[in-house]
């Protein structure tokens, strides 16, 4: 039998992964990674210089030859040839064209595509959760905004599709903002998993040089390097928390958008959207659609099911470095930023606008007696009813009324004294003037005055403590970009120095 190793007369690329694999590896690095790659051959020839492992002369060629390949290689313009293998060769060769082939291999000294590839993706994923966050606070802002601004403004809460209860549309908003709140934590901790630097981990195990891989971290403006050399090219952590985080803001984000949807629906009538955000139908000249809201949602479940894509090609894969969490993967999820960049930008739009029709509300609370529920509540601590006692004459008065199409406040005396003197076997303390007072929506939402209520009082305290969120968030954002910001100076000057500007 022939061994097929000495039979194979075979050259590298095979045309058809040329095409399917090679090309697509090379376009999606060109148009995504090419400032990364960049940003790390500097970082790494600076670190280089500085430990001696490259003398000055050594550093200052291949510096003035990465600065040539910058100038006058358009990455825009590449075609892919196949001649090289992928983006990281097509540069290693032209370096050595520059300064020659032994001089030209010492860049790569003590690293490897692994940890060059994983650097990649963090700074990939860093800038897009730096515009994510930044989004998601502007959207936080005006979630805050609206709720100072509605605080006062009545609405029907429902709960499995019924009016249930009024209460404040800032009230409503809050519960919004304390999800968004939790879903910024979560971007900031997938955060800090991105921000550790895999550079140095080289293949596997480090490098027997004396790299200074904290160096490599601080000048790509990481926080610290990963520790563990093996985890810097196996663990994958950084890619399913910046999904999973991705994918919870936006699953949540989905349920009020389609409130809001209900809510501007005809019948309900509770959301009135501006003219700037309504689109009119080419044949119904009497329609208005709020079509905003319709992007909002199928874009917020595009962005959830792109996230769940990217956890998904994650699982059941070996832990070591693989391809099925590199470049294809990797631009594959960009499209989960793309489509919750539009969905926060909208949003926060949109809930800067909109507006409460409180006729509507008023009418939706008067036929549905949704206040119903404070005269029970008011029996028991006016009259020293147990509960069910008054929750069973409340529960009489609210059919009564609906019974009479009438109105709880104008109508519904009659039926309470009824039914109070038949459970009770006594007239009730309560006049028709106390009792429109107890079932009106203002009263119902101002004895509301418990933590987290809807009564001014402890919704002003909730507001004032997400402003400090803000204040919070902000300053820890800023703190990252400054550190970065830093970091992105340095380099420039230390490649400088090392190029022989100074």
């Amino acid at each position: 039998m022939t061994d097929p190793r000495l039979a194979d007369v075979s050259v590298f690329p095979d045309p058809i992964y040329k095409e399917t694999v090679l090309r697509p590896l090379f376009d999606g690095a060109k148009n995504h990674h090419v400032a990364g790659f960049r940003a790390i051959d500097r970082a790494h020839l600076v670190m280089l210089a500085e430990t001696g492992i490259l003398d000055a002369e050594q550093a200052r060629g291949i510096a003035q030859a990465l600065e040539s390949i910058e100038n006058e290689v358009n990455p825009s313009a590449l075609v892919y040839t196949g001649e090289v293998e992928d983006f990281f060769f097509l540069t290693e060769k032209e370096l050595k064209e520059r300064v020659g082939p032994d001089l030209g291999g010492r860049l790569h000294t003590a690293r490897s595509r692994n940890d060059i590839d994983h650097t990649l993706f963090k700074l990939g994923l860093r800038e897009r959760l730096n515009l994510l966050i930044d989004k998601a606070l502007k959207l936080h802002a005006a979630l805050i905004a609206a709720a100072e601004r509605e605080k006062t403004t009545l609405i029907v809460a429902y709960t499995h599709g019924q009016p249930a209860q009024p209460t404040t549309f800032g009230h409503y908003l809050s519960a919004i903002i304390e999800f968004v709140r939790r879903d910024i934590e979560r971007l900031f901790d997938a955060y800090r998993i991105v921000d550790l630097s895999p550079m140095g981990a080289a293949a596997i195990t480090t490098s027997g040089f004396p790299i200074d891989r904290a160096r490599v971290a601080e000048l790509l403006g990481f926080s610290e390097p990963l520790q563990n050399s093996y985890s810097c090219i196996a663990g994958v952590d950084y890619i399913t928390a910046t999904y999973s985080a991705i994918g919870l803001m936006f699953l949540h984000l989905g349920r009020p958008i389609q409130d809001f949807q209900v809510w501007t629906s005809f019948e309900v009538g509770q959301i009135y959207v501006p003219n700037s955000l309504v689109q009119i139908s080419s044949i119904m000249p009497q329609k208005r659609n709020p079509v905003p809201i319709e992007h909002l949602r199928h874009l917020a479940s595009q962005t959830f099911g792109r996230a769940q894509s990217m956890l998904t090609v994650m699982h059941n894969t070996p832990f070591t470095d693989m391809n099925d969490s590199e470049g294809e993967t990797q631009a594959m999820g960009y499209g989960a930023f793309d489509s919750a960049n539009r969905v926060l930008d909208l949003l926060a739009a949109l809930v800067a606008q909109v507006k409460i029709n409180p006729l509507r509300v008023r009418a939706n609370i008067s036929r549905s007696c949704i206040t119903i529920t404070e005269l029970a509540d008011s029996l028991v601590r006016r009259e020293g009813l147990s509960f069910r006692e008054g929750h069973e004459i409340a529960a009489a008065v609210a059919r009564a009324v609906v019974a009479m199409d009438g109105d709880l406040v104008s109508d519904g005396y009659a039926p309470f004294s009824d039914a109070f003197g038949k459970a009770v076997g006594r007239q009730s303390t309560l006049d028709e003037a106390a009792f429109a007072e107890i079932v009106s929506p203002e009263y119902f939402v101002a004895v509301r005055t418990r933590y987290g209520g809807p009564a001014p009082a402890p919704l002003n305290a909730a507001i004032t403590g997400y402003r400090q969120d803000a204040s919070r968030f902000a300053e820890q954002h800023q703190i990252i970009l400054r550190r970065q910001a830093d970091a992105a100076r340095m380099l420039n000057e230390r490649f400088g120095a090392v190029k022989g500007n100074a």
